[in-house]
């Protein structure tokens, strides 16, 4: 692994970081370059930069199709939003709930 994704998983705070230890080498995908982690994954396009999925909105992510599906890539890392956590894609979004702990996609 090197590059951008690399920087962003030093950024979060390598092994400690949400993202835990990588479980594969860098691989292209539908236009960009990904890794996995224990815990999620990070994102990379050119125009977008790298953005970091993981936890319960990786599982929705990666279950929906990831960076192929109708979401396409992220274009955030995770942020807070009332109640929860949310992660903004090239055409929606996914939200964590707290208190349920249920994601939701949202399309745009």
């Amino acid at each position: 692994m090197s590059g951008p994704i690399r920087d962003l998983w030093a950024r979060l705070g390598w092994a400690n970081s949400p993202l835990r230890q990588p479980t594969a080498d860098e691989r292209p995908t539908a236009g960009g370059r990904y890794s996995t982690f224990q815990q999620g994954a990070v994102f990379w396009t050119a125009a977008l930069g790298s953005h970091a999925v993981y936890g319960s909105i990786y599982t929705r992510y990666v279950s929906v199709g990831a960076a192929t599906s109708r979401l396409g890539f992220p274009t955030s890392d995770e942020y807070a939003v009332i109640g929860g956590r949310a992660t903004s894609s090239q055409h929606g979004k996914i939200t964590w709930n707290a208190a349920t702990g249920k994601t939701t996609v949202t399309y745009r």
